[in-house]
C-alpha cells in the first residue's frame, strides 16, 4: 500500500497506545487493507468480529453472537450481567476473553447501540469490571455513510428509552471509551477528481447542480449492454436482481451445469458466501466473488466475465479487453474459531469448517446491498426505489469511474437518503481527528496504564468486601476461622495496598518526562523495579497467608454458594496478580508486560508435570461426564477447575465408583469440604452412569451390556473430543483410535472430511485414479510417499459409499 499518513497513524495508535480507535473513511480508502495489516502484523492479542457471517468470513473473523454468545434481539442495559445468559462459555473462552489485548470489529456501521453494549457487558463480566471493554482496546471499523443498522419497531420501541439513535455511537460503552476516530482520507478506488467530488456529495446529501448535472449525463433509460460489454446492474431489491439474472439465464439456450458446494466441519447456512447448488450457462455473465488464491492472481472480488467452457471441475471465463482466458477452479471459505495454543499459550484461529464453491455468481444483476465492498468497472445503477440510508452512496462508489456508469433513472435529491445524525457524528470525527502529538502522550499514557495496572488492587476490594458481608449476614450458619483473616486481607492487604498503588501512580506521573517513554527511563525502572519487590511481600504476607488460613462450612446451600464464588475469585485474582510480579522483577517493558499478563490468566491451566493415574475402567465415558459436570461447575461458580476436583481424583472416582458420600470421602483428594460442595451432585452422575450401564451396587457390569470398543471412540468423537484425546483418554494409540473412525466412513457415521483435509483428501483420489494397484501396499508405493497407509486406507474406504 503507497505511503499514507492517516492509515500510518491509525496502525501507531493501535500498536503503541491503549486507545479506542474508530478507523472510517470514505468507500475505496484501504479500510479492509488496513484491518488485515493490523492482523498480520501487530503483536496484541486480538479477535476480529463482525456483525453478520458473510462481513465476518470476508475480515476472517466470527461473528459478534458466537464470540460473545449474544441473545439475538434488543439487549437492555445489565441484561447478561444479571442474568445467565452467558453460562455456556467454554473454558478456552473465558480464557481467550480475559487474556485478549485488542478487539477489532469490522462494519461497525452495521452494529446497534445495545449490541456494543452487551460486548461491554460481556468483556466487563469476563476480564474487568470497572474498565470499560473490560480495559481491553476495541477498533472500529467502518463507513457510517454506507450500511446501516438493521432495528424492527418492536424492537425500537423497548430501546428508544436507553438510546438516543440505533447507531453503536450511541452506545454507553462508546460515549464512556475516550475513542479516537481517524478518517482515511486518500481513494483509491477512484481517481476522476470529478467523479471523487460527486461520490462526496452524495456521501453529505448536498449534491450540487454542477454535480448533478455531470452525474446525470449519465443517464440513459434505454440503454442494453451486449453480451461482452462486461456491465452489472446494481438495484435495491433481491427479487429484482433475481428477476434479471433468471430472466437472462433462461435466454441462453445452452444446457445448465450445476456445481454443489463441499461443506465440511460446521459452517452455519446463513454465512454461505455463495449458493449451496450453483447454476451455470455457457455464455453467462458472472462475477468472481473471491480474490485468487493462486500466485497468478488472475481475478479479483468484483471483476466481470462471460463463461466460455464448464468442465466437471472447472468454469473458463473470458473477461472484457483481455487475451488470456482465466480457469476457475473451487476456491476456500474458512470458518474459524479462535482457542488457545497449549504450548505457547498464544490465542489461534483453528479452522472448524470449510465452504469449497466455484467463485462465481450470475452477474447480470445484484443487489445494491450485496455489492458492499466490491468494485465494478462497468455498472448500470438502478437507484429509483432507494430505501434505505447510504443505498445511493453505496451504489455509485462501487464504480471505478464515470465513464463505466450508467444510470437507468436520474439521480435526485429523493434518491439520496442520509441519516442527519450520521451526518453530525462525522463532522464531529472531521473536527477532532488526532495528530503526533496526541499519538506520543497517548503512548507515554498507555506504558504508565500497564504499569498502574500491575499494582493496582481494586479488583480485590469486592470480593473481600463481599465475604465479609455475606459472614456477617449469614453468621449462624457459616463455621470456621473466617472474619479475622478475611479483615487482615481487605484492611492491611487490599485496602493498604490500593493507598501505596495510587500514590505510586501519582508519583509517576510527576516524574515522568515529557519525551521519554516510562520503559526508556532510568528513574522509572528503578522505581518500579523497588515496587515490584514491595508488593510481593505484601501481597504474599497480608494477603496469601490469612487466605491460606480460612476455612469454612455452611449448612445452607445458597449462602455456601455464593461465599464459596466470591472466596475463589479472590484466589484467582491472587495467584494472577502473584505470577504477574513474579515474572517482573527486572524492570518494565511493555511487550514482556502484555505477554506476561496474558499468561497470569493461563497459566492455571498449564499441564501439570505430575503423572496422571489413568482409569482402569474399559468404558472412559464417566470420566467425560465427570469433566463435563466439573465444567459446568466451574463456569457457574467461576473457579478453576481443580478446585472442583482434580484429574488424579477423576480417574480415582471412575475407578472407585462411589454410590454414597462415605465411599466418596475415602476417594484420594475428596476431603469433606469438597464432598460437601459437590458431593451430591457427584454421586447423581455416577449413580445415572450405573444404571444405563448396568453396574450394580458391588460395582459389577453386566458382560453383555458392554460396548464395543470400536463404538466408544465413536461416541467419544462425536462428543467432541479429538483423536489425539480420546487416544489419550482410552489409553490408546492414536493410530487404534483412527483405525476404529475409519470403520464407521462407508456407513457414513465418520465424514472423512473430518479425519483428512479436504486438500489433501483431493490430491489422494486424483492420484488413485492414475494408478493401477491390487491391495494397499502396491498402492503406497505407487503414490505421493507423504501420504500414510491409514490415510490411503480412509480414501478407499470412503469410495465406497
Amino acid at each position: 500500500m503507497p505511503k499514507n499518513p492517516e492509515l500510518e497513524l491509525a496502525f501507531n495508535f493501535i500498536n503503541k497506545t491503549d486507545r479506542n480507535l474508530f478507523i472510517t473513511g470514505k468507500a475505496g480508502t484501504g479500510k479492509t487493507t488496513f484491518l488485515h495489516k493490523i492482523k498480520n502484523e501487530s503483536l496484541k492479542r486480538m479477535v476480529i468480529v463482525a456483525p453478520t457471517g458473510v462481513a465476518a468470513i470476508n475480515a476472517k473473523g466470527v461473528t459478534i453472537h458466537s464470540f460473545f454468545q449474544m441473545p439475538f434481539g434488543p439487549i437492555l442495559p445489565n441484561q447478561i450481567a444479571n442474568t445467565n445468559q452467558q453460562r455456556k462459555f467454554s473454558k478456552t473462552k473465558i480464557d481467550i476473553i480475559k487474556s485478549l489485548d485488542l478487539v477489532i470489529i469490522d462494519e461497525i456501521s452495521m452494529v446497534r447501540a445495545d449490541l456494543l453494549d452487551g460486548i461491554d457487558q460481556v468483556m466487563r463480566r469476563y476480564k474487568n469490571r470497572n474498565k470499560v471493554f473490560g480495559g481491553a482496546q476495541v477498533l472500529m471499523i467502518g463507513d457510517l455513510q454506507q450500511l446501516a443498522p438493521v432495528v424492527r419497531p418492536n424492537e425500537w420501541s423497548l430501546l428508544r428509552s436507553y438510546y438516543d439513535t440505533m447507531y453503536f455511537f450511541s452506545s454507553k460503552a462508546f460515549q464512556e471509551a475516550n475513542v479516537v476516530s481517524i478518517e482515511l482520507k486518500h481513494i483509491y478506488r477512484q481517481k476522476n477528481e470529478d467523479f471523487i467530488t460527486i461520490l462526496n456529495e452524495v456521501r453529505n446529501s448536498n449534491l450540487s447542480e454542477k454535480s448533478a448535472k455531470i452525474l446525470n449525463e449519465r443517464y440513459n433509460p434505454e440503454f442494453s449492454s451486449t453480451k461482452d460489454d462486461g456491465y452489472i446492474t446494481l438495484t435495491t431489491h433481491n427479487k429484482r436482481a433475481n428477476l434479471i439474472n433468471n430472466s437472462e439465464l433462461n435466454k441462453i439456450k445452452y444446457q445448465s451445469h450445476f456445481f454443489d458446494a463441499e461443506v465440511s466441519g460446521k459452517f452455519n447456512e446463513n454465512a454461505f458466501p455463495n449458493d449451496e447448488k450453483l447454476e451455470l450457462k455457457i455464455g453467462a455473465q458472472v462475477m468472481f466473488i473471491k480474490n485468487d488464491s493462486s500466485p497468478e492472481k488472475r481475478y479479483f472480488n468484483g471483476k466481470i466475465g462471460i463463461v466460455t467452457d464448464i468442465s466437471r471441475e472447472n468454469v473458463t471465463v473470458q473477461c472484457a479487453n483481455e487475451i488470456d482466458e482465466i480457469v476457475t477452479e473451487r476456491e476456500n471459505w474458512d470458518n474459524v474459531n479462535y482457542t488457545i495454543n497449549e504450548e505457547t499459550k498464544e490465542i489461534k484461529e483453528d479452522v472448524i469448517g470449510s465452504f469449497s464453491q466455484i467463485p462465481l455468481r450470475l452477474a447480470w444483476a445484484i443487489t445494491i446491498h450485496k455489492s458492499q465492498g466490491l468494485t465494478f468497472e462497468k455498472a448500470i445503477i438502478d437507484a429509483e426505489a432507494s430505501f434505505a440510508h447510504g443505498q445511493t452512496y453505496v451504489a455509485l462508489s462501487r464504480c471505478t469511474s464515470l465513464e463505466g456508469l450508467v444510470l437507468k433513472t436520474p439521480i435526485t435529491s429523493n434518491a439520496i437518503i442520509n441519516d442527519q445524525t450520521v451526518s453530525v457524528f462525522n463532522e464531529s470525527v472531521e473536527e477532532n481527528h488526532p495528530d503526533e502529538t496526541v499519538l506520543n502522550a497517548s503512548e507515554k499514557d498507555f506504558q504508565l496504564n500497564l504499569i498502574a495496572e500491575l499494582f493496582d488492587f481494586q479488583p480485590f476490594l469486592y470480593p473481600s468486601t463481599r465475604l465479609i458481608d455475606i459472614f456477617y449476614k449469614n453468621q449462624t450458619s457459616i463455621k470456621g476461622d473466617v472474619i479475622d483473616h478475611l479483615q487482615t486481607i481487605k484492611d492491611d492487604g487490599v485496602v493498604a495496598l490500593m493507598k501505596v498503588s495510587n500514590g505510586f501512580k501519582n508519583q509517576l506521573n510527576k516524574i515522568s518526562e515529557d519525551n521519554i517513554l516510562p520503559e526508556n527511563s532510568s528513574q522509572i525502572q528503578e522505581r518500579f523495579t523497588k515496587a515490584v519487590d514491595y508488593f510481593l511481600n505484601q501481597t504474599k504476607n497480608n494477603i496469601l497467608k490469612p487466605l491460606n488460613t480460612i476455612e469454612f462450612s455452611s449448612d445452607n446451600k445458597a449462602v455456601k454458594k455464593d461465599f464459596t464464588t466470591q472466596f475463589d475469585s479472590l484466589q484467582e485474582k491472587l495467584l494472577e496478580k502473584l505470577f504477574a510480579l513474579n515474572k517482573m522483577t527486572n524492570g518494565f517493558k511493555v511487550q514482556e508486560y502484555l505477554k506476561v499478563r496474558a499468561k497470569a490468566v493461563l497459566q492455571k491451566s498449564a499441564p501439570t508435570a505430575k503423572k496422571k493415574k489413568l482409569s482402569t475402567r474399559k468404558d472412559p465415558l464417566l470420566a467425560l461426564k465427570l469433566r463435563e459436570l466439573r465444567d459446568e461447575i466451574r463456569i457457574n461458580e467461576n473457579i478453576a477447575a481443580f478446585q472442583i476436583f482434580t484429574q488424579e481424583t477423576l480417574y480415582a472416582m471412575c475407578d472407585a465408583l462411589p454410590r454414597t458420600e462415605k465411599e466418596l470421602l475415602k476417594v484420594k483428594g475428596m476431603g469433606k469440604t469438597r464432598v460437601t460442595k459437590y458431593g451430591e451432585e457427584i454421586l447423581e452422575v455416577i449413580e445415572q452412569y450405573c444404571k444405563e450401564n448396568g453396574i450394580n451396587k458391588f460395582n459389577e457390569q453386566k458382560k453383555e451390556d458392554k460396548k464395543p470398543t470400536k463404538q466408544i471412540s465413536l461416541e467419544l468423537f462425536k462428543s467432541g473430543l479429538s483423536i489425539k484425546e480420546i487416544a489419550k483418554e482410552r489409553s490408546l494409540t492414536a493410530g487404534t483410535i483412527e483405525s476404529h473412525l475409519a470403520s464407521f466412513i462407508p456407513s457414513g457415521d465418520v465424514d472423512i472430511l473430518e479425519l483428512i483435509p479436504l486438500k489433501k483428501y483431493k490430491e489422494i483420489i486424483n492420484q488413485i485414479e492414475e494408478v493401477e494397484f491390487k491391495n494397499l501396499t502396491e498402492l503406497k508405493e505407487k503414490v505421493d510417499k507423504s501420504f500414510t497407509f491409514m490415510e490411503l486406507r480412509m480414501v478407499l474406504l470412503s469410495m465406497e459409499n
